[in-house]
């Protein structure tokens, strides 16, 4: 027994997150909302931007601007995440409300999903004909009120998961909650692509809003009893709130801060501009079936999780983060050309290794650059959430801008090549596909020119020692 448990200890560094004040039973079941949102984000940048494309016959640029809605939201994270460290109410409650107020909008946004879709695909014609743009609204609504659900729930499920650990198992607590996050959706990639094997638009519907009833079902589950009650006089909810306008000031006024936020900026477009394009290039050009293209997203989340073990390895021998940032880079261009030449070899196999190194070389870089943020220093005003909130509102606006500018660049070079402009030998839908993989391989270059003026630069802490990265500062 005991031989197992230090080789429990050792293989699942969160076996000793638990704590008097979070106990194992009541930790494992506070991670289910990462599993909730694990399978929303399969839904919406998995299954259904490829049923979109090509079931439905709707543009690739249309769906590449619902999907990039979603991550748009991303940078108000901070805000709400300071909102509810704010947040005032009679019994002392903090978190809970944004956590079940997050579960209500993804909840909605996936309730009224499949309706949404029906009408943008034109199935409910009199509706269309009625009201102009209402598949294009009733969808973009959908995937709105989803994304906001998912930010809101996560962000505050993090931060009461947070507030519940102690200094000591923060990190692994924290650690447990991303590898559960990246379980959900390789779980549910797996259970959303067998229900869908024989595709229908019914089955659609039931599947869709089958997860809506779940997601509500895993998070009241998770908030039950997770927040002790704490009655506020009104004199203490009475109390100003305080502002960031002196802390970003003086962020922004950081000498390397600029160009790791360039770096960021650059390194996610290259990695996300094919988020909406993956699973239809399987589709349209490899003959993939949705099942087989649905399991996409968990090969890449079994790349993350590699990737996750060796960064956590590296780390903890001291690397330098911005070193391991570049493997992370050269990675992703290994990947993009994978992907590329799995067309012309009909290889599914390479296909699938492609998309596998794609969520690794991502899984490195966004690790890499967190931890740069996390050690840069500071005089003082500026603290490290601010930091994270700058690093995370980078990701995710050159996220939502690389997923509309992929779909928008397929569709008009595929328009191009099959109205012959581009010669015969390019007359193939798969040369948009390609046209944006090699896009996204030359901005990883670019990230790598960005980078190298800060390869040379040795963050440090006080005391002179390279800082490690602690799970707890990791967003997921």
């Amino acid at each position: 027994m005991s031989a197992l448990k230090r080789l429990s200890i050792r293989y699942l560094p969160f076996a000793d997150a638990a704590s008097e004040d979070l106990p194992l039973g009541q930790l494992l079941r506070l991670s289910l909302f990462q599993v909730s949102v694990g399978m929303a984000a399969v839904m919406l940048l998995g299954t259904l931007n490829r049923v979109m494309i090509v079931e439905l016959q709707v543009p690739a640029f249309l769906v590449a601007m619902m999907v990039a809605l979603p991550v748009l939201i991303a940078p108000f994270r901070a805000l709400l995440g300071f909102k509810s460290d704010t947040y005032k109410s009679a019994i002392g409650w903090r978190r809970i409300p944004y956590l079940w107020f997050g579960t209500l909008w993804q909840f909605g946004g996936l309730a009224i999903m499949p309706a949404a879709l029906l009408v943008l695909a034109g199935d409910v014609t009199q509706v269309r004909h009625d009201i102009p743009f209402a598949g294009e609204i009733l969808a973009g609504l959908a995937f709105v009120m989803t994304g906001l659900g998912m930010h809101m729930t996560q962000t505050a499920g993090l931060a009461l998961a947070a507030d519940r650990a102690t200094d000591e198992t923060r990190p692994r607590v924290v650690a447990l909650l991303y590898v559960m996050l990246l379980i959900g959706m390789g779980v549910s990639a797996v259970v959303i692509g067998w229900l869908l094997r024989q595709f229908t638009p019914l089955e659609l519907i039931q599947v869709v809003q089958g997860t809506a009833l779940l997601t509500v079902i895993l998070n009241v589950t998770a908030l039950w009893k997770q927040e002790r009650i704490r009655p506020m006089t009104k004199a203490e909810r009475d109390e100003p709130s305080p502002s960031f306008k002196d802390a970003w000031a003086d962020y922004s006024s950081g000498g390397t801060a600029g160009r790791l936020l360039a770096v960021v900026f650059l390194g996610t477009m290259a990695f996300n501009m094919q988020d909406v394009l993956l699973e239809p290039y399987g589709g349209e050009i490899l003959g993939l079936s949705v099942s087989s293209t649905t399991l996409l997203t968990a090969t890449w989340a079994a790349g993350a999780l590699v990737g996750f073990a060796l960064a956590a390895r590296w780390l903890g021998d001291g690397i330098n983060p911005y070193r391991m940032c570049a493997r992370g880079i050269l990675a992703g261009i290994m990947a993009f050309c994978a992907v590329i030449f799995a067309n012309p070899m009909a290889s599914h196999g390479l296909f699938f290794a492609g998309a596998c190194m794609i969520g690794f070389g991502g899984g490195l870089f966004s690790i890499a650059t967190l931890t740069s943020a996390m050690t840069m220093p500071t005089s003082g005003k500026a603290g490290k959430g601010l930091a994270l909130g700058a690093w995370g509102a980078a990701q995710a606006t050159a996220a939502g801008i690389s997923i509309a500018f992929g779909g928008a660049i397929r569709d008009t070079v595929n328009h191009a090549a099959m109205s012959g402009n581009l010669g015969e030998a390019l007359a193939s839908p798969a040369t948009g596909y390609s046209v944006v993989y090699h896009i996204e391989i030359l901005l990883l270059f670019a990230t790598l020119i960005a980078l190298g003026p800060l390869v040379r630069t040795v963050t440090t802490t006080q005391r002179g020692e390279i800082r490690k990265i602690g799970l707890a500062d990791l967003p997921t």
